[in-house]
């Protein structure tokens, strides 16, 4: 199986998206998925970027990837936030995510960040195991809050 990683372009937004969702259903939130296809893509290749990401492709066919982009800590400073790594279902146990994971770590480094941070649900086991062979750090007693686009106008 010879598996490229590449970065990812505008035109593999649509199978990015088809992931996304993919991810949405395996974390059990399905319906949260609403960003269209066209503010995914202005997001990612517009006139003011805010993500970046790496494709694992096989034979040419997107089949995971790891989207991130830079956030400012005030106690660490700049940082890699990875904000999904999926590979598609029938592709997992095979190495890919690793390679996903690791090209993110070669990325940290290579912009000379402090760090990289993500989240996982405290059930996906085996999210959580593969975090621990890299001894990551992951933490307790942190809450996810947020305001929707709807709440927020509503304000």
């Amino acid at each position: 199986m010879n598996v490229n990683i590449r970065v990812a372009n505008k035109q593999d937004c649509p199978r990015l998206l088809e992931l996304i969702t993919e991810l949405a259903v395996y974390e059990k939130a399905p319906d949260e998925v609403t960003v269209t296809l066209q503010e995914f893509e202005d997001a990612g290749f517009g006139n003011r970027p805010v993500w970046k990401a790496f494709v694992a492709e096989i034979d040419g066919v997107i089949i995971g990837f790891a989207l991130y982009y830079i956030r400012y800590s005030t106690w660490k400073g700049s940082r890699l936030y990875l904000e999904d790594l999926i590979v598609t279902e029938e592709h997992r146990g095979k190495r890919i995510g690793k390679l996903l994971f690791e090209r993110i770590i070669t990325e940290t480094r290579e912009m000379g960040l402090s760090g990289m941070v993500w989240q996982v649900l405290d059930w996906n086991e085996p999210a959580i195991n593969f975090y621990n062979k890299y001894q990551a750090s992951i933490e307790a007693g942190w809450l996810n809050a947020s305001l929707s686009k709807e709440q927020i106008l509503n304000l």
